[in-house]
């Protein structure tokens, strides 16, 4: 009989906490399936309003354009054939900065933190630097690179690279002492500690980097685009505002908008593989 007590408490137990277990996965799932369709409703009754004070001219639709100008024009660049071509040349731009910026931040991170003195020597110019109005070297690149690819890729890389190394950087130093010390009184070798324990123990704040990185990489593209340029996102928005065709503006936007979202998925995505 005893036998019998002990074996319904702990399978008992373990139905108990099972249900609760599910009980509590279908809360987490019911909140957010709350959360995605209260975003959607937000979106769509944004888009409704913004219609219906446009179709009623309680707002001007030639400056603030409406969805339905946005969409046909949408559907006009589409048949044009300008539609994919611009979007295709701003992703490749900032997946080029993207990419040539997070390599040259996280080597610059690395040389640094390896050598103090060197970090010290170069702390005021990277602050000077990081202060200077980017946009105030645009008349400059074009003169040196000239109004192409390469122009609108180092605009994009100065703006982003500063920041995302020092958020590695910062990520780096913020490694336990205490681990390092114990690290190397078990024989580790610089090299040792840096690939097993301070790049590691930075995971996040890289992470962090690539988020920061994608988004100033955009930035840093489309202003460039608005510097030299005769193809992409920005180039639309800056031709839209000088023939004064705000639904092309507002189309650009949008287009922008996705693009944005589409890169913080893949960021977010890449975050739960790195983290797991």
């Amino acid at each position: 009989m005893k036998y019998l007590i002990a074996y319904m408490m702990k399978y008992g137990e373990t139905l108990i906490m099972s249900n609760e277990h599910k009980r509590y996965l279908r809360k987490l799932k019911l909140n957010k399936m709350l959360i995605t369709i209260s975003q959607i409703s937000l979106l769509i009754f944004f888009i409704v309003i913004w219609e219906i004070l446009s179709r009623y001219n309680i707002i001007n639709s030639f400056i603030f354009s409406s969805p339905s100008k946005i969409i046909e024009t949408l559907i006009k660049l589409y048949r044009d054939n300008n539609l994919f071509i611009h979007i295709y040349t701003t992703t490749i731009e900032v997946v080029i900065a993207f990419i040539l910026t997070f390599i040259i931040a996280f080597l610059l991170a690395l040389a640094l933190y390896s050598c103090k003195t060197l970090k010290k020597i170069l702390d005021p110019f990277i602050v000077a630097l990081n202060s200077l109005p980017k946009v105030a070297l645009g008349p400059l690149i074009i003169i040196w690179l000239g109004t192409n690819t390469s122009s609108i890729i180092f605009n994009a890389l100065l703006i982003s690279i500063i920041v995302t190394f020092m958020t590695i950087l910062n990520g780096m130093e913020s490694c336990d002492k205490d681990l390092i010390k114990l690290f190397k009184v078990f024989g580790a070798s610089k090299t040792d500690i840096l690939l097993h324990l301070i790049i590691p123990s930075a995971k996040k704040e890289i992470i962090s980097s690539l988020k920061i990185n994608i988004s100033m990489s955009l930035i840093g593209v489309i202003m460039g685009e608005f510097l030299s340029c005769k193809k992409g996102i920005g180039y639309l928005i800056l031709y839209g505002t000088q023939v004064f065709n705000l639904s092309l503006v507002m189309c650009g936007i949008l287009i922008l908008s996705l693009l944005s979202f589409l890169c913080n998925i893949f960021i977010n995505i890449l975050e739960k593989k790195l983290l797991r």
